[in-house]
């Protein structure tokens, strides 16, 4: 394991910008208003030769804990006790406020090592608030500017006693032998007040994101990793994605809304399995079947999960629409699976898990040649290709150049009229024939080219 950084601070000194300035990337959400950052995000983070899990917390604010502000505080206060090392954040060009303050007395109460960064520090303009930040008790302030990069080696001196090892060994990372061992990397995706971070917390087993009945809560994907017991008692790695919930394109208007859902849309392309889960209290709309399409559309494998399924009356009726609705609107791929869960109760949820590590495995199988190419003897036998205008259309053979998701060439003649609904036969033979179930299958055609053609 990694030792841990937590960023703290109020909000928008430029916490968030640190944070992706360590990992490399831009994965934490930033802008100019406050109170962007809602739950904690982590991320592996190299500085200067050190490596560790950085983790952005939210803006620490003085709110009842009932109220949203008071429960992203706890989240960041979680974070701060199992930190090895808190990085104070304060906003040099502003000066230190009564807000800061409080935030130092917390801080000194705690067990958690504390390194003060004075943040926005560009220019002699900003020595004064650099100077003021000496009040706070917490010794030296590290004068830095995270948009410009500047004070990262005076940061990495002062990180250095608390992350280097006393064995003088690196941390090492895990690495696994096959893909099959490898985490699970688990997207839940939906629309706003699904229970998307209700559910991540009952398979963690405690309140790790935020949740409550205000809808939109999740704005950033949150990667979390956790270990599964299965029903046999073997333990698998899974990376739990939390992200946030997708409304209807027109309906998305803040720009704030537009990142986050941007961002969870992303996080789906560095999945391999999504679940969408839908509020089986309110069926299913015409926006769960445009999510599903964009996860199918992106490769990845697709489960359906209808939660609160605890409090649904009617259910047999339900699932039968709900099948029938999906069998409808998504062609391309039929058959998803359909599982009922209640992220409040926990029922299901083992299922949920099995049923996407046994869609990982058909997503990523390999077929041999042989065997594909004896299914296509068969299946060309079965239902020949058609002869537009009376020429035919000949189909040489087929080859598995890719796997997840599972891709594979056409070699023949004339393909370029063949028809779709052919294409779409020889799909679902692929699928259904060789044990990729619902898994989304990709097939591109490909003709010799004509050394006559010119």
């Amino acid at each position: 394991m990694l030792p841990t950084v937590a960023i703290v601070g109020r909000p928008n000194v430029g916490k968030s910008t640190l944070f992706n300035r360590l990992v490399g990337k831009k994965l934490a959400l930033v802008d100019d208003q406050p109170g962007v950052t809602r739950d904690r995000r982590e991320g592996e983070a190299h500085l200067l030769g050190l490596d560790f899990t950085i983790i952005d917390t939210a803006g620490y604010e003085d709110e009842d804990p009932h109220s949203l502000p008071g429960r992203m505080r706890m989240q960041t206060q979680a974070a701060v006790e199992n930190c090895d090392v808190a990085l104070f954040m304060v906003d040099a060009s502003a000066g230190i406020t009564p807000l800061d303050e409080e935030i130092a007395r917390w801080l000194r109460e705690g067990d958690a090592p504390v390194i003060l960064v004075a943040n926005k520090a560009e220019g002699k303009a900003t020595e004064a608030g650099v100077m003021e930040a000496f009040i706070l008790g917490l010794g030296e302030p590290i004068p830095f500017s995270a948009e410009h990069g500047q004070g990262l080696a005076d940061l990495f001196q002062a990180l250095l006693p608390y992350l280097e090892r006393e064995d003088g060994e690196e941390h090492e990372k895990e690495f696994y032998e096959d893909e099959e061992s490898a985490p699970l990397k688990l997207a839940i995706v939906g629309r706003p007040n699904a229970g998307k971070s209700t559910l991540i917390n009952r398979l963690l087993g405690e309140n790790r994101l935020l949740t409550g009945p205000e809808a939109g809560i999740t704005r950033d994907s949150i990667a979390v990793d956790w270990m599964w017991t299965s029903y046999e008692g073997e333990e698998r790695p899974v990376r739990l994605i939390d992200t946030a919930g997708m409304r209807k394109r027109a309906k998305v208007q803040d720009k704030l809304e537009k990142l986050a859902v941007s961002d969870g849309l992303n996080a789906v392309n560095f999945a391999e399995v999504v679940v969408l889960l839908l509020d089986a209290t309110r069926g299913l709309e015409a926006q769960d079947l445009r999510i599903a399409d964009k996860v199918l559309e992106e490769g990845r494998a697709l489960i359906v999960a209808l939660n609160k399924w605890d409090t649904v009356e009617h259910g047999s009726a339900l699932y039968q629409g709900i099948k029938q609705a999906l069998f409808d609107g998504l062609a391309q791929v039929r058959g998803v699976p359909i599982m009922t869960v209640s992220a409040a109760t926990g029922k299901g949820l083992d299922d949920l898990i099995k049923v996407a590590f046994e869609t990982r495995t058909a997503w990523s199988q390999r077929i041999s040649t042989g065997v594909l190419n004896r299914w296509f003897e068969a299946a060309l036998e079965a239902n020949p290709p058609p002869a537009p205008g009376g020429k035919r259309i000949k189909l040489r053979y087929i080859t598995q150049n890719k796997t997840r998701p599972p891709t594979f060439v056409l070699f023949g003649t004339r393909l370029d009229e063949l028809p779709e609904s052919y294409r779409r036969y020889l799909v679902n033979g692929i699928r259904k024939e060789l044990g990729f179930g619902a898994v989304p299958v990709r097939l591109t055609l490909r003709s010799a080219k004509n050394p006559y053609a010119k």
